[in-house]
């Protein structure tokens, strides 16, 4: 039986092994899809049993999107330009370092017909997801990209990547068409970003990149409002598709039953 895995620190909340798993059993492929809490120094002994083939292939989560990088053997394109690895697997004696996000992050983004063409984005976070969002949205012909961190030294990193970010201080908020949360506020139910949801006025897109739980304080409040609102559900089924195909040489469907799935 092949074994995949998903890697984070915090990982309780992710719904990767429910997704994949059901997947392997719709496919009838013998495998199994499991979550593992690590540490920093954790990556190198992982990284080993997917060498020795005692793991057949690794998805990996916040805060390790980056750190993977310098033990993989060769990096794709994607995960080359976004500096940012979330699915690995070995072939010909090889580790190599894929990204699914930018793509997951395009599909969901078409699918809901959102036009992002023109429009100012404001970015709330710089970790591992965030360069995958900012080239996703360069190649869907965004206007403006503004981000803001709470460890502003952080954001100023990106900057060097992306020449044409406009970085703002924490708490400070500029004109934009959609805001996204990148950051791991609302993975609790008590986080809250302080926004100024009256003064922002309607009719803008809230996206967090966070599925579970399906509603965050900032889409909620977003809600109250008179804002579009959208979870990261349908880019982490994206993502989660395009790492499945990838491992298995099978195109799993999306479709009503696998969407209800993660409810």
């Amino acid at each position: 039986m092949k074994k995949y895995l998903v890697i984070g620190n915090p990982i309780e909340h992710s719904l990767s092994p429910k997704l994949h798993n059901h997947w392997f059993e719709k496919n009838n492929i013998n495998a199994i899809y499991n979550k593992k809490q690590i540490n920093e120094i954790d990556i190198k002994d992982i990284i080993s049993e997917l060498r020795n083939d005692k793991i057949n292939g690794i998805n990996v989560t916040v805060p390790f999107k980056q750190s993977i990088i310098p033990f993989v053997d060769e990096l794709s394109a994607e995960a080359n330009n976004a500096q940012s690895v979330n699915t690995v697997y070995k072939e010909n004696n090889k580790v190599f370092g894929h990204n699914t996000d930018i793509s997951g992050f395009e599909l969901a983004m078409r699918g809901k017909s959102y036009d992002i063409k023109g429009k100012k984005i404001f970015i709330l976070g710089a970790g591992g997801v965030v360069p995958s969002i900012i080239l996703a949205l360069k190649k869907m012909g965004a206007n403006k990209i503004i981000l803001s961190n709470r460890t502003k030294k952080k954001a100023e990193q990106l900057k060097k990547t992306f020449s044409d970010l406009e970085i703002v201080d924490w708490g400070v908020t500029p004109e934009f068409n959609m805001i996204i949360n990148a950051t791991s506020l609302g993975l609790n139910k008590e986080d809250e970003i302080k926004l100024d949801y009256a003064g922002l006025g309607p009719n803008k897109l809230f996206y967090d990149v966070i599925y579970n739980p399906k509603e965050t304080k900032f889409l909620s409040k977003a809600k109250q409002f008179g804002n579009q609102t959208e979870n990261g559900k349908m880019m982490f089924i994206y993502q989660a598709h395009q790492a499945f195909t990838l491992w298995h040489k099978v195109m799993p469907k999306i479709d009503e039953e696998t969407i209800k799935l993660l409810d």
